[in-house]
Order: structure tokens, then C-alpha cells, then sequence
């Protein structure tokens, strides 16, 4: 009897391993599915009359602004990944912009990473501003958000429409180059070492663009995922103020635009999606006086960049298991200046003065609420992708490529531009531009830095 119990119990355990097995052998092959992506592309040009930067759209170019990203599709939910031609998106409308992609693409908001590139003939939107206007009993300016309502939607229906045509990935490519003459430090120090002159996006001064490059980051990074042999979608991230000349009233995406078009001509069968990096305080004006033909030279030099990164690629297999996506909350606290501003207007609710300060009443007042926004990493293969705020300082991407020299790091910014500039620390003390308008303080940078170790380093 205790031999036939210890045969029952022996065809027990092996049944129990067998079951086991064949739990693990599906374990292993979810793990080791294909990644599929769709892709998305349409025109995110207002129409006429809208408000650009600085005054009414009475035009567009022969470059029109996009919307362009991919859905990562793999066991988790949807990835989406987009990078839009406009000044920037904040607050309320980045909130409601990721929930509708969320809501096209199957997903969850905290899972949706949104971009603009800040061109300055684009738009901007921000429906914490526009509603405080508009309770004001004020014009929302160039905050009416009625053509970002109508865009939208039409994001919505791409996003789906795009999700009925998938694509298996089979390999993700890895690619890096310098980019020459483009890029340069906006601001120039004294031999104090404090700010003495800002060098912008156009600079007229032969003077300051004889002064030295600065701190920059001269690499453009790309991310490229293929079917086998065929490339299917390349992401380009470079961190630059992206303007040559502007206030034109012409919708147009300026020298980055042109480039991205120059390489979706190279490699037509990819969609090509361009990320601006933490360029808040990088612009080109060492090599731009301001001139219009300069606007395809630096097309034409960061286009070169871009195709030196191409011809670099080396390809890696991908399968579901090496997709993982991250997300980290953070609170950037608001300026001084923001908080006592803010404080007066609340105070005295002078309409003249809400024309001002709109952006930083909204920010501040989001802060106070408990707004947070979400710092993003996602981690393809040995790639990093970070996801960030504002118009961060570009020593936040040097921060993360030094801090994981073993990893492909990239860096898309201009992510919520509610924030607007962030600059680490030690810069506030030299004063400058950026430090004077920044609706953030200096612990924001901190907070910053920290996040974006836990992010790189799996501490969060």
C-alpha cells in the first residue's frame, strides 16, 4: 500500500513539474514576442488667424508643423511616443493631450510621453492660462484653445486609425554623431562668472559669435526600429533651441523640420520623428546672424549630423522581455519671484497684470493644488530614453549620459512646458535671462537631478 501511495505521490510531483513547465515555457514566450509599433503622422498646422508666438498666422510654408509618434505595442499596455511642431504644451492641455492619446491608443496616461519641439512660428497651448483669462473676463489671446480642441480629436482618430496597421519589429538600431556648427551656449560669462551678454537663436553681435561654443551637447541620438532589413521608424533627439529666424507670421518648423524632411527623403520607407533635447539654454547664434538663407544651412548641418548617426547604426535583436517603461511623479516647486507675483495678483486680481504673469499664476497655483508631472524613462534593449519637462538646461542630459556611460541614453525635453525654464542650481547665481524668467526654483533642478538618477539607476 505505501509503495502504490508513493507511486501516486511520485505522478503527482511529476504531473506538478509538467504543469510547471509548461506555465514557465509560456512565461518565456511572451518574453520573446515581437514588438509591434504603429505610426502616426498628421499636419498640426492651425489655420489662419491663429496666434503664433508673437502675432497672428497669416500663412503657412511649404513645411508644414506635424504631429508626429509611434505606439509601442509589447505584454505590457501601449507606449506612446509623440513629438508635435508647436511652442509648447502645458499644464491643463499636456494633462488632457495624454489623455486623449492614452485613451486612442488602449492606454494609461502615465504611459503616454508628449513633446513639443518649440518652434517659435507655431503655436502654444495651455488651458490653465485660457481659463484664467477667460474668468477674467480677458481675451485668451494666444491661449485660445478652440483649434487645439478641434486638433485633438483628429490626434485621436490618427492614433486609431494607426493601431489597425501594426508593425512587427524585429531589431532596434543604435546610432550617435556629432552634429558640427549648430549648437552653442546662450550664455556667455564674465570673468566673473556671472552671465554678461545672452547670445539667443539669432545674434547680430559678430562679437558674441566669436565667443567659444560654451557647454553643449553636440551629439544627435537615434533610436530606429526595424522589420528585419526594412526600417520602419527613426527617432532623432538633439538638444537645441530649434529657431533661425522668426516672427514671420508663416506656420512654419523651422531648420529641425527641414532637416527631419531632408532624411525622411534619404530613408523614405521610415517615418522619421524628431525630439528636441534639453537645449533651454542652446541656440545656434555663434552661427547665426540671423540671416534667412541660414536657416537650410543649419537644416543641411544637422541633417548631416543626423545621417552620420545613420550610417553608425548598429542593430540589436528586440523582443518584448527588453521593453520596460518607467515613470517618476516629481513636484518642481515655483520661483520666488512666481510666489510673490502670484501672491499680489490674488491680492489685488488687476486685470492688466494677470496679462503678464498668466503662466506663472497657473503654474503656481497647479503647484499649490499638489500638480505633479511625470519624469519618463523608457529602457529599450540598452537604450534610455528620457521623457522631461520644460526647457530644461542641457546639463541635465549631460548629467545622464555621465551617469550611465555603459547605456545609450537619449533625451526628449519640452515635455509639460509648464514649468517653462529649468536651470540646475548653480546657474541661478549668474543671473542671465533664462534664471530671470524661470517660473521655477532652484530646488527644482535638484529634484530634477535626483529623478533623473532613480530613473537611470532603477533607485525609484
Amino acid at each position: 500500500m505505501c509503495s502504490t501511495l508513493s507511486k501516486f505521490l511520485l505522478l503527482i510531483i511529476a504531473l506538478e513539474w509538467t504543469i510547471q513547465g509548461l506555465y514557465a515555457d509560456d512565461d518565456r514566450s511572451r518574453d520573446n514576442q515581437l514588438v509591434s509599433i504603429a505610426l502616426f503622422d498628421l499636419d498640426a498646422t492651425p489655420p489662419l488667424g491663429t496666434w503664433l508666438a508673437y502675432g497672428s498666422m497669416i500663412n503657412s510654408s511649404d513645411q508644414s508643423l506635424r504631429a508626429r509618434g509611434i505606439v509601442i505595442l509589447g505584454n505590457d499596455l501601449p507606449v506612446v511616443l509623440c513629438a508635435i511642431d508647436w511652442i509648447g504644451i502645458a499644464n491643463e492641455s499636456h494633462v488632457v493631450f495624454r489623455n486623449i492619446l492614452a485613451k486612442a491608443a488602449g492606454t494609461t496616461p502615465d504611459r503616454v510621453a508628449l513633446h513639443t519641439l518649440h518652434q517659435h512660428d507655431a503655436p502654444r497651448s495651455d488651458f490653465s492660462v485660457e481659463k484664467l483669462l477667460l474668468d477674467a473676463n480677458l481675451k485668451p489671446g494666444g491661449y485660445d484653445g478652440s483649434f487645439d480642441r478641434i486638433f485633438m480629436n483628429k490626434l485621436l482618430v490618427a492614433v486609431k486609425e494607426a493601431l489597425n496597421s501594426p508593425i512587427s519589429i524585429t531589431h532596434i538600431g543604435l546610432g550617435k554623431s556629432n552634429v558640427e556648427n549648430v549648437a552653442s551656449n546662450r550664455r556667455v560669462l564674465g570673468p566673473d562668472s556671472l552671465v554678461r551678454a545672452n547670445r539667443f537663436s539669432a545674434c547680430g553681435n559678430r562679437n558674441l559669435r566669436a565667443e567659444p561654443e560654451g557647454l553643449i551637447d553636440p551629439e544627435v541620438s537615434l533610436v530606429s526600429f526595424w522589420d528585419n532589413e526594412k526600417p520602419v521608424a527613426v527617432l532623432s533627439y538633439y538638444a537645441t533651441h530649434p529657431q533661425s529666424y522668426y516672427r514671420t507670421g508663416i506656420a512654419n518648423p523651422d531648420f529641425p523640420g527641414i532637416a527631419r524632411f531632408f532624411r525622411q527623403l534619404a530613408v523614405p520607407d521610415a517615418l522619421h520623428i524628431h525630439f528636441n533635447g534639453a537645449g533651454g539654454n542652446i541656440a545656434a547664434g555663434k552661427y547665426n546672424d540671423g540671416s534667412k538663407e541660414n536657416r537650410v544651412i543649419l537644416a543641411h548641418r544637422l541633417a548631416d549630423g543626423m545621417r552620420k548617426a545613420w550610417e553608425s547604426t548598429r542593430k540589436e535583436i528586440l523582443n518584448t522581455a527588453m521593453i520596460k517603461w518607467s515613470v517618476l511623479p516629481v513636484r518642481l516647486p515655483p520661483s520666488m519671484k512666481s510666489v510673490e507675483e502670484v501672491a499680489k495678483w490674488e491680492n489685488d486680481k488687476d486685470k492688466q497684470s494677470l496679462q503678464t504673469i498668466a503662466s506663472r499664476v497657473a503654474y503656481t497655483q497647479r503647484y499649490n493644488n499638489g500638480g505633479e508631472i511625470n519624469l519618463s524613462c523608457l529602457e529599450i534593449g540598452r537604450a534610455r530614453v528620457l521623457g522631461l519637462p520644460g526647457e530644461c538646461f542641457v546639463e541635465f542630459q549631460l548629467y545622464a549620459k555621465q551617469i550611465r556611460p555603459d547605456l545609450f541614453v537619449a533625451v526628449a525635453a519640452y515635455g509639460d512646458y509648464g514649468p517653462g525654464y529649468i536651470p540646475p542650481r548653480n546657474e541661478y547665481k549668474k543671473g542671465g535671462y533664462e534664471v530671470e524668467v524661470s517660473r521655477v526654483s532652484p530646488m527644482a533642478g535638484d529634484i530634477l537631478m535626483q529623478s533623473i538618477e532613480c530613473l537611470l539607476t532603477d533607485k525609484n
